[in-house]
């Protein structure tokens, strides 16, 4: 519903690429360009400027066109949201998949609502860490993801969904750290359990521990295991610590189990991502990813 001059300008300032915004629009890179000419020719000013190849970047017009055009584009999708909501029995099979945090403490209360409100959708959710989820698109097993950890494959789309906090996390009963908060540096003598390779959370806690002049292998690693729940379980019955998303650890921390400890200066956020592959979504993929941001609205 978009004028698709301006769906062709907002893929290309999102992409700053001409040929990856051709890739995506499924249309030639002449047509971009002929799109973008005659916006510039009605708008009278210049909204793009090449900086080599196929590489653009924004000028101050072109930056103020992109803030409305998002504005626009938001409140058009809301639109035919809301109208397929009134008109449309939503059947057929949703397949999701979600990395293992997320599966385990952020897609199920969505899944039960959605469930409630579209009782003629099957849900099929499969779960893994990220470099499996991603893959389980990529070979269109799954229509939609949700994952954590460092945006890296370029055959996907990705999205911001929900933030999140890894915290420093152990036994509550633990004795090896007294403190409340303790220095980068005393990570160092500490035993850790870590998440297995191809993790999205094990990506994000190495990225973090650079700014503060470490890196992962600077951890004593007692073990890795796959899940939160793993982990959470190995440190109730030992002086471990580990990183864990504060969305895992609720329970823990409401019955007293488990404890955080501040690190200072170091706070691990993160995003988790819709992923899909570029170009259209699916009509219950669209459903289902609507309906997940409105669910976190409420």
């Amino acid at each position: 519903m978009l004028d698709f001059r301006l769906k062709v300008f907002y893929t290309v300032a999102k992409r700053l690429n001409f040929t990856k915004a051709s890739q995506e629009l499924f249309i030639s890179q002449p047509a971009v360009t002929k799109h973008i000419r005659e916006l510039e020719a009605y708008f009278k000013t210049t909204l793009l400027q090449r900086s080599g190849n196929s590489k653009v970047r924004l000028t101050s017009a072109g930056e103020r066109l992109l803030q409305y055009t998002e504005k626009m584009n938001a409140m058009y999708t809301d639109l035919e949201f809301d109208m397929n909501m009134l008109v449309n029995q939503h059947t057929g099979m949703l397949r999701i998949g979600g990395s293992n945090t997320v599966s385990q403490y952020v897609i199920p209360a969505i899944l039960a609502q959605f469930h409630e409100r579209f009782k003629d959708v099957k849900v099929k959710l499969i779960t893994g860490n990220t470099e499996q989820i991603e893959q389980a698109v990529i070979n269109s097993e799954i229509e939609l993801g949700i994952v954590e950890g460092v945006r890296r494959n370029a055959e996907l789309k990705y999205e911001e969904f929900l933030k999140d906090e890894l915290v420093l996390v152990c036994a509550a009963r633990n004795r090896l750290v007294k403190k409340e908060t303790i220095l980068p540096s005393e990570l160092k003598g500490l035993p850790f359990l870590l998440r297995e390779p191809g993790s999205g959370t094990l990506d994000v806690i190495t990225h973090a521990l650079e700014p503060v002049g470490m890196v992962i292998s600077d951890l004593k690693v007692e073990m890795q295991l796959s899940g939160a729940e793993s982990i959470k379980a190995y440190l109730l019955n030992s002086n471990c610590f580990a990183f864990l998303s504060v969305q895992s650890i609720l329970n823990e921390l409401k019955s007293g189990s488990l404890k955080i400890i501040d690190v200072k200066g170091l706070a691990i956020e993160r995003t988790f991502y819709f992923i899909q592959p570029h170009g259209h979504l699916p009509g219950l993929a669209q459903l289902f990813r609507r309906f997940s941001e409105s669910y976190l609205d409420i």
